[in-house]
């Protein structure tokens, strides 16, 4: 392995360039670029400050592996795909630890992030909080770069002298500037040439399969790629075994992404993992999630050849989720695993699934109980063994299953009154409470919002002598405001701008009452005595309204004991 180093610029020229030695490319291994704008400018604050970059990790090869260009303008809405370059037999280098950083910065120097372009003010330089940046960068429209802020790239790339620059520079600020204005402007030039364009500043470890064919192999590289980044979270393991799948199934990413965009398309938020898990069950390869079963001889054919039919069994499940049962969006369902017996009896049994009873039953006592809380293998296991046995979905005999692996089903009142503000379980709970709210809007911020009844602004400034202390503390602590019997749902519009806001019930009842009626109070089972409305009555509004929601939920709420579907 080959220690190499090069300047910021020279490396930056390299990517997406096969007339510099094969240029540096990503291999699709790699997953999609994720740093944001603040960790760009980062970035750029580190390196001006001298700061190591860290290692980077490049694999030199002539293989036939499907690689891509670094974006030089990104956006939220690119896809992978549309940077794919023809396969070839050619020399390349493929990056495969350091994606983020040189991706960060082949934009701030040669692209732009989300049509804006990266800016520096030429006269930062000093320790600044909260986050204790010295040389302030962000990224800018063009109408908005305005003196001290100049673009980046145009300090790196340029054939100018440093006295023509300043002079440049000075003449933009269309003012005149203190000595100590133009000192730092001089000393930023001379950071900027020796951070970036004379400094070796990168440093990278050369993995050479055209010089060492023998030693680094495929396998051995994809081997090196998994254990050089195991121990941080740089990747997800889904990005690991679709690279074992794509580099023999060509239309791998594709096919992925079609299939993710069409699940997700009602504020769902499926991922490769669970698509990857739920294809190794259905071939029969366990729900247990690990890299050696991608390598296993005939699985990566097999998803291959039954991926139409392992999509429409995926899509078939989540479709009658939607339509039929009180799951309406990603946040009212905790845990995606629930589905994976669902879609196994799909794709293994299409009319045992049509003729399939208490499917809301098992989602609902499942995610409240949480059921597939934690790792879900052995259940998933277990159900798909039952499955296969009896070719029908009978919930008693899955409830069965389910309690011989030690999982709950029950919701004690304990518990039930614990989905409180903030709880996994709340948004599943208020789906089934309120049927008739709107959970697929086609802008993603105007999905219902969970609000509190009395607002936490108002309990909060509610304080008690504590006698211990002799001082004045808070009244109700976040466990009491948070609590499920002062939280109601509220469409965007009620919660935004003009809406109930820190607004309390005294007030804002009476006006919804005006619009709406009195079956507004029934909708978010609100006592009707407006005196429960007031500030000092709120303990004995909760008391009420928890017989309300107790009455409503009466066959959710068992004593654990006792608990029996």
């Amino acid at each position: 392995m080959k220690n190499q180093k090069q300047t910021i610029r020279k490396i930056v020229s390299v990517l997406n360039n096969a007339d510099e030695d094969g240029g540096f490319w990503l291999p699709n291994i790699q997953r999609p670029f994720v740093w944001s704008e603040d960790q760009i400018c980062k970035l750029f604050d580190s390196i001006m400050r001298e700061y190591p970059i860290s290692t980077l990790l490049i694999w030199k090869t002539t293989s036939t592996i499907r690689h891509r260009k670094f974006i030089d303008n990104w956006n939220s809405s690119l896809r992978l795909s549309d940077f794919y370059v023809p396969e070839d037999s050619k020399k390349k280098c493929l990056v495969l630890d350091g994606q983020q950083r040189l991706q960060s910065l082949y934009i701030g120097l040669c692209g732009s992030f989300e049509g804006k372009e990266l800016c520096f003010d030429v006269l930062s330089g000093d320790l600044s909080a909260p986050d204790e940046i010295k040389y302030k960068f962000r990224f800018c429209y063009a109408a908005e770069i305005m003196f001290p802020w100049v673009k980046f790239k145009d300090l790196i790339f340029t054939t100018k002298k440093k006295r023509e620059m300043l002079d440049n520079l000075k003449t933009s600020a269309g003012r005149a500037l203190s000595e100590k204005e133009q000192n730092k402007l001089d000393d930023h030039l001379d950071i900027i040439d020796r951070t970036f364009k004379m400094d070796e500043a990168v440093t990278y470890q050369e993995l050479d399969s055209i010089d060492n064919p023998a030693l680094y192999k495929e396998d051995d590289v994809v081997e090196v790629f998994i254990r050089a980044n195991s121990g941080g979270t740089k990747l997800g393991k889904s990005d690991l075994l679709f690279s074992l799948l794509s580099s023999s199934w060509e239309e791998a990413d594709k096919k992925m992404e079609v299939l993710l965009d069409s699940l997700n398309t009602h504020g769902f938020e499926f991922d490769r993992d669970f698509v990857l898990k739920t294809c190794l069950v259905l071939i029969g390869q366990g729900a247990k999630y690990e890299v050696e079963k991608f390598r296993k001889e005939g699985v990566r054919e097999s998803i291959e050849a039954k991926w139409n039919e392992i999509a429409g069994a995926i899509q078939a499940v989540l479709d009658f989720v939607r339509e039929k049962t009180f799951i309406q969006c990603d946040k009212a369902l905790p845990s995606y695993n629930v589905l994976v017996p669902l879609v196994y009896l799909r794709y293994q049994y299409e009319d045992s699934w049509k003729k399939a009873k208490d499917v809301d039953t098992y989602l609902l006592r499942c995610l409240l109980g949480g059921a597939f809380s934690g790792v879900p293998d052995n259940i998933i296991d277990a159900l798909v063994k039952k499955l296969t046995e009896t070719k029908t979905f009978d919930v008693n005999e899955i409830f069965s299953v389910i309690r011989t692996q030690n999982r709950s089903l029950e919701v004690p009142e304990e518990r039930f009154w614990q989905m409180g503000y903030g709880s996994s379980t709340i948004h599943l709970l208020f789906n089934v409470w309120y049927r008739s709210f709107n959970y697929t809007p086609a802008y993603i911020n105007n999905m219902p919002q969970i609000d509190h009844v009395f607002p936490q602004s108002i309990l909060k400034d509610i304080k008690v002598l504590n006698p211990e202390t002799n001082r004045m503390i808070m009244k109700y602590d976040a466990s009491r405001r948070n609590q499920l019997a002062n939280c109601m749902l509220l469409s965007r519009e009620e919660n935004g701008a003009g809406g109930k806001s820190d607004m309390p019930p005294e007030e804002w009842f009476p006006k919804r009452i005006a619009e709406e009626g009195p079956d507004y109070l029934k909708k978010h089972l609100i006592p009707p005595d407006e005196a429960l409305w007031k500030i000092d009555r709120f303990e004995d509004f909760i008391v009420a309204r928890r017989k309300l929601i107790q009455e409503r939920f009466k066959s959710l709420i068992v004593p654990a004991v006792k608990a029996k579907i």
